[in-house]
């Protein structure tokens, strides 16, 4: 994808709302435009669309339209998640700690520290491997009846990390505590079915994958003990107050559909785009490291520190060469620090201050892919010379 000569390749912070999707949303901002609360016909109609779309949504999740629970984005349906279930567990049968990975997206590492901090919670972090994917041994023996809710990402959104939830999940089945996954970032690419997955709680935001901002979705399997976060109406099963925004369910539910049909696609669309990059960048730039797992990783992700620069500095220059790339979450960029995800994984300072993410999609062509591999090395080497560092 272009824009006015720029490439895009940010694929992971957000992603364009599909014509199709676009399309679908459309009739329900003026035409269908009744409150779904509502008695009269305006109000059925919008009520029928949105449970249309969840019934669409749990075919594709394959579980029960009843356990699929609209939101305003990722984030709310991480906070909804990790409170909902951590106040219901200590209120049930007193469980007060909760473990998280180190390498949680801060929607979910943020809320487990509030939790922590203004209402008594412990929170504990679970041992990660070199590529930032959780121990599963490890994380099993952490495990008892004191355990409210166990959180791990799907795919790490900041070095593509793809986590072993499966495996998790059946080790907290068996002990009967709640397991949450934030699938913000891998729904666009991985199988979302939180039957094989194991899962109690799954989070997912439409804008990763080709639908709207604003609007995403949380799965809380039946019988999951959780509380609401937001109070006020009955809207979604009493669960999340307020009035349901339509035209953004239609579309999130159709971007979701869109990308279960078309999931194979997508992925061999990418692959070979990601691949090149990887291994060009690894042997055409001195002092250079891929972040994450060598091959359990997201399909479209690229992800790389470079000893002695600017992460910083490095996007500007991208940005004026006309690339659109990040130094991993849309969140942290522009923070002089390095992320947490990397302060994880041991990285030196002097390597982790250099991150880079490259992250592709359904725009991104050979063409572009090619024209960054030209570009990234002299832009490196800039910085390098800018910043003082050593010339490799």
């Amino acid at each position: 994808m272009m824009n006015n000569g720029q490439i895009y390749l940010d694929y992971a912070a957000t992603t364009p709302t599909d014509r199709r999707v676009l399309e679908a949303m459309l009739p329900y901002f003026s035409e269908v435009f009744g409150n779904p609360s509502s008695i009269h016909r305006f109000g059925q109609d919008g009520e029928a669309a949105v449970e249309e779309a969840r019934e669409t949504t749990a075919g594709i999740l394959n579980c029960s339209p009843s356990e699929v629970v609209f939101t305003s984005c990722g984030s709310e349906s991480d906070n909804l998640a990790l409170r909902g279930a951590a106040f219901a567990a200590r209120e049930r049968r007193g469980a007060s700690r909760i473990l998280i990975s180190p390498v949680e997206h801060h929607a979910v590492s943020h809320t487990a520290r509030q939790l922590g901090k203004l209402h008594g919670f412990s929170i504990e972090e679970l041992s990660v491997d070199e590529y930032g994917a959780v121990l599963v041994d490890a994380a099993v023996s952490r495990l008892g009846p004191d355990v409210a809710v166990v959180s791990a990402i799907h795919a790490n959104n900041e070095i593509g990390t793809i986590n072993p939830i499966e495996e998790l999940g059946a080790a907290c089945r068996e002990r009967g505590i709640p397991f949450h996954t934030d699938s913000v970032q891998a729904a666009a690419y991985l199988p979302v079915d939180v039957q094989s997955l194991n899962l109690d709680l799954l989070s997912l935001g439409a804008h990763k994958f080709y639908g709207p901002k604003g609007v995403g979705a949380l799965y809380v399997r039946k019988g999951t003990p959780i509380v609401p976060v937001q109070t006020g109406g009955a809207q979604e099963g009493g669960l999340r107050a307020g009035t349901q925004n339509v035209p953004y369910i239609v579309g999130f539910a159709e971007a979701l559909r869109l990308t279960n049909e078309e999931r194979e696609d997508r992925q061999a669309h990418v692959m070979p785009l990601r691949d090149r990059i990887i291994g060009t960048v690894l042997e055409e730039i001195p002092q250079s490291k891929l972040t994450g797992h060598p091959s359990r990783r997201l399909p479209n992700h690229a992800s790389f520190v470079f000893e002695g620069v600017d992460g910083n500095e490095m996007l500007m220059m991208l940005d004026a060469e006309g690339f659109a790339c990040s130094s991993g979450s849309a969140c942290k960029t522009g923070s002089p620090e390095p992320s947490e995800v990397l302060t994880t994984l041991e990285l030196p300072r002097s390597w982790a201050l250099g991150s880079l993410r490259v992250t592709l999609g359904m725009g991104t062509t050979p063409s572009h892919v090619e024209s960054f591999l030209q570009a990234l090395p002299s832009i490196v080497e800039r910085v390098r010379m800018l910043s003082g560092a050593i010339k490799f």
